[in-house]
């Protein structure tokens, strides 16, 4: 028997932890792997895509300008359909919580296919934060029938609400499968100015903001307080490379444009990305992912959100939530900029999230439900 798998997801953070799956399910006889992109991202995507050299048999190219989720919904429904039609497959593999991650589910569900959901059971239980994700991952796991949970805690959450044991398998997280292909020592950068930095010398500081519940007056105080450290600070440089979303350029290009020791980029590619995290003193993000990624690398990180759906590291002590408040987010970045003590309890701690093997559980998990193996996977044990 040969299954047939579609993975399916539209945005680069679905696609960097997906690319080590997809990867690893290439090299398995007793499946035929299939890739559909919904490009709910267009050009971050196609970045993940070249990186990893995986070259999708669907692109349903849906992005558009100024897109609504309500357009990304309806648009990835209609073209998913075409595609389910086409291949019939046994099993859709979707990741995480964007639109394009719900709208597959969805999709599938209507099509008869089973769902597998890699990142399941993560939960702010919060509606409104992050926006659209909580709701877009519970929805998922609703219509979900194998749940990759990469966390015990994960799996708690889901035990909570009514999912069966059985269909549920602690992977650990398949984003530090992927950074052992991203990560190296002697890393050169395509962007010659981030070769030309400091690095030991200077306090790198790397911040990423650009979540919808942020924009407006939250990324106003972020960036003051940003400015106000810049200016404090003479030995700290600050890498900021800014969404591309107009509404979050617009602030951040006005307020912290001129400023010698910030420097503003666009997003970069991945192995940039976690090459420059590798680097750096610390990180302040609103990202989920990086709250996953940093932390394996050794750097504290300051979460620029009221909640996360993410406890396992502030648990272990490499992850913060601090706000969007302009005075907590100056007073605590400070603190890792003057306190060695508090900086190397978080630099220090274990990262929670994964051990590298989390596609070969999944893997292996898939075998199982579909009785091409008698051997359930192990549980990662995260610890927390």
């Amino acid at each position: 028997m040969t299954l047939k798998i579609i993975s399916v997801f539209g945005t680069r953070p679905e696609a960097i932890k997906m690319a080590p799956l997809i990867k690893a399910l290439e090299r398995e006889k007793d499946f035929e792997s299939k890739v559909c992109v919904t490009a709910q991202h267009r050009e971050m995507l196609d970045q993940v895509l070249r990186l990893f050299n995986i070259t999708p048999h669907y692109d349903l190219n849906i992005m558009k300008e100024k897109q609504t989720l309500s357009e990304i919904t309806t648009s990835a429904l209609i073209g998913l359909e075409r595609v389910f039609n086409s291949e019939k497959p046994d099993l859709v593999l979707v990741h995480g919580d964007t639109t394009t991650t719900f709208a597959a589910a969805l999709a599938a569900f209507y099509h008869k296919i089973k769902v597998g959901h890699v990142e399941a059971g993560l939960r702010s239980f919060n509606k409104w934060f992050p926006y659209p994700e909580e709701i877009n991952r519970k929805l998922t796991g609703v219509l979900t029938d194998l749940h990759f949970a990469p966390t015990s805690r994960a799996k708690l959450n889901l035990l909570k609400e009514g999912v069966s044991e059985e269909s549920i398998f602690v992977t650990g997280n398949t984003v530090i499968d992927a950074m052992a292909y991203t990560v190296k020592k002697d890393y050169v950068f395509r962007d010659e100015r981030l070769n030309q930095i400091d690095y030991h010398d200077k306090k790198v500081i790397v911040v990423t903001a650009h979540r919808r519940e942020n924009w407006g007056k939250p990324l106003e105080n972020i960036c003051n307080a940003l400015k106000r450290i810049a200016q404090n600070y003479k030995d700290v440089y600050i890498v900021y490379p800014v969404h591309k979303n107009p509404v979050v350029r617009e602030t951040v290009f006005s307020m912290l444009g001129e400023l010698g020791n910030v420097l503003l980029l666009d997003p970069l590619d991945t192995d940039e990305m976690h090459n420059l995290m590798a680097k750096c003193h610390m990180v302040m993000t609103d990202s989920g992912g990086l709250q996953e990624e940093v932390p394996s690398l050794g750097k504290p990180v300051l979460v620029l959100r009221d909640v996360t759906e993410r406890p396992e590291a502030v648990e272990a002590g490499t992850v913060k939530v601090i706000g969007t408040e302009q005075e907590v987010v100056y007073n605590e970045g400070t603190l890792l900029l003057e306190n060695k003590e508090e900086y190397d309890k978080m630099a220090n701690a274990v990262n929670p999230y994964g051990d590298g093997k989390a596609s070969l559980r999944i893997i292996q998990a898939i075998k199982y439900a579909f009785n091409l193996s008698d051997t359930k996977p192990e549980e990662y044990k995260s610890g927390v």
